[in-house]
């Protein structure tokens, strides 16, 4: 009952209107003959990922309503008076009258509301939130799907998936937000008709170019930082962040700007004393090194400067590895550690607490949800919302005094983030959650911080 208690002050604390805002989505069913309001419909389907069910089935089964408190407490949560529970199949047709758009623009609001309320100000790199970048794959299939898949050929053999790019906002206690999506998809009307190669496919730069202005239309004053790999170590992306004002800290690799990377190695030769070292508490020992303004010509002749820096990291093992990065930061003393580490090194939580997290656990990301194009880009925005309620749960300190109850942190209490999910199903199924928990006034008035769930 408690887990249930302090996800539903989580959800009030930060999202006081949130009802407001899921009663307002464009439903387009005919109303008088809706059994099931909107905004209960909506619920539905965020504690499809919220409880980590992994298939619109498992709804029908481990939320039935029948001696349990399901309907209950997802009425209080809703605040509806339904009399029964929907099967996964009025969940589906609900999601078919709703644009996935209004999904999306759901996130931006809510990812709004955060940074009004400062929430994200302790993952700031020298001023700017991070953004971190990057694409995934998330459908295969043996024969085409719809007109907008993608298609690789691998020998005699050509197999076609569904991508997309991701934006997703760094946040304490290593939390990863998602910010913004685009899909990474073919366009071209006539592409089923026409072979692999006979037409230029949509690819990540591509989806950036798209994304990257909208991105900037929903967040026009705010400084952002864009961690990204060495793909975009090119003159579009310095472009788009000169265009729209925002800074960047990218991968810089012998391979992607090997005449720039020659002369950085050559000037560190020239500048010993821009050189910082580190020993770690494990005995990792690390030495920073800089250059200031180097230049690069893009092959449109545009000609692009900025700072360089590298990490040589040595672990008490002998282990020995280099990091580099090119930033518009200016890199000293006194910046270097922080671009490289809460910036540069950032780049990977992309990999393990974003997408890693949402293919390998009970999420399922892989998973179709619907063969519907449509559908699947709406239960996708489903996914991401529920795990900004999920991070905000985890990480937060309402989950750490629980654990303090029993003088146990949230790792020894749960064991594991599956673990706690399914506890909040138990929850949900045995107990009337207190009535005093969804008071959204109450929930206000708490103070809640963030650390990582595997804190000792």
């Amino acid at each position: 009952m408690k887990l249930g208690a302090a996800f539903v002050q989580t959800v009030r604390h930060f999202f006081p209107g949130l009802n407001e805002e899921l009663q307002a989505l464009p439903d387009s069913r005919l109303q008088p003959a809706c059994v099931y309001e909107t905004r209960f419909l909506a619920w539905w389907g965020l504690l499809l990922f919220i409880l980590k069910l992994g298939s619109r089935r498992q709804l029908n089964f481990r939320l039935d309503a029948l001696g349990t408190s399901v309907l209950a407490n997802v009425n209080r949560l809703a605040n509806t008076h339904q009399t029964t529970r929907p099967v996964h199949g009025t969940l589906d047709y609900f999601i078919g009258h709703v644009p996935h758009e209004a999904f999306a623009d759901l996130r931006t609001h809510m990812i709004r509301r955060l940074i009004r309320g400062k929430v994200l100000e302790p993952a700031r790199v020298q001023g700017h939130l991070c953004v971190l970048l990057d694409a995934t794959g998330l459908f295969y299939f043996a024969e085409r799907h719809c007109d907008q898949c993608l298609s690789q050929k691998h020998g005699d053999t050509t197999i076609y998936l569904h991508n997309v790019l991701e934006a997703k906002l760094v946040g304490p206690g290593d939390m990863v937000l998602s910010l913004a999506s685009e899909f990474i998809e073919n366009g071209d009307a006539n592409a089923a008709l026409r072979s692999a190669d006979a037409f230029k496919q949509d690819c990540e730069l591509n989806a950036f170019s798209r994304l990257a202005p909208r991105l900037h239309q929903e967040f026009p004053q705010l400084r952002l930082c864009l961690s990204v790999d060495s793909l975009y170590a090119c003159g579009r992306f310095f472009q788009a962040c000169q265009d729209h004002d925002w800074n960047y800290i990218v991968v810089f690799k012998p391979t992607v700007l090997p005449t720039a990377w020659e002369d950085f190695q050559s000037l560190l030769k020239l500048v010993p004393k821009q050189c910082v070292e580190r020993v770690l508490p494990d005995g990792t020992r690390q030495i920073y090194r800089w250059v200031n303004n180097l230049s690069y010509t893009d092959s449109e002749g545009r000609l692009w400067t900025f700072d360089a820096l590298q990490c040589e990291e040595t672990r008490p093992n002998h282990e020995a590895h280099l990091f580099a990065w090119i930033t518009r930061f200016p890199v000293n003393a006194k910046t270097v550690e922080s671009i490289a580490n809460q910036g540069g090194r950032a780049r990977w939580k992309i990999e393990n607490q974003g997408f890693n997290r949402q293919k390998n656990s009970d999420l399922n990301l892989q998973h179709l949800y619907s063969t519907d194009p449509d559908k699947l880009k709406a239960y996708y925005y489903l996914m991401q919302i529920a795990c900004i309620l999920s991070c905000l749960l985890e990480q937060g300190s309402l989950l750490r005094r629980l654990a303090e109850e029993y003088q146990r942190t949230p790792c020894q209490l749960f064991g594991s983030l599956k673990n706690l999910a399914q506890d909040l199903i138990e929850s949900i199924r045995c107990f009337d959650w207190p009535p005093e928990c969804f008071d959204a006034e109450a929930a206000a008035r708490h103070r809640i911080s963030f650390t990582l769930f595997n804190t000792s």
